[in-house]
């Protein structure tokens, strides 16, 4: 059952808690999860290319996207306070 962040804190101030947390938790694991899909890729590419340099970029390319949308998360977060508040 999905449940709309927004309509949650009108009625049910747990529910909206659970949906903030839940929201944490995306931006805490977005970021390792793009840096090892960075890595992974690039040792992929290492070995289908016969190099030994390329899971460098991969792993510079996953900590910047990962960076980027866990900044992009935070602040979608930070917007969404139950009273207006930023």
């Amino acid at each position: 059952m999905a449940v709309d962040p927004k309509s949650a804190g009108n009625g049910n101030n747990a529910l909206h808690s659970l949906v903030q947390a839940e929201r944490l938790v995306q931006i805490a694991i977005v970021l390792p999860a793009a840096v090892f899909i960075g890595w992974a890729g690039g040792t992929l590419l290492d070995h289908w290319l016969h190099q030994h340099w390329i899971y460098i970029p991969g792993l510079l390319f996953g900590v910047i996207a990962g960076l980027v949308e866990a900044v992009r998360q935070a602040l979608r977060a930070g917007e969404s306070q139950p009273d207006g508040k930023k």
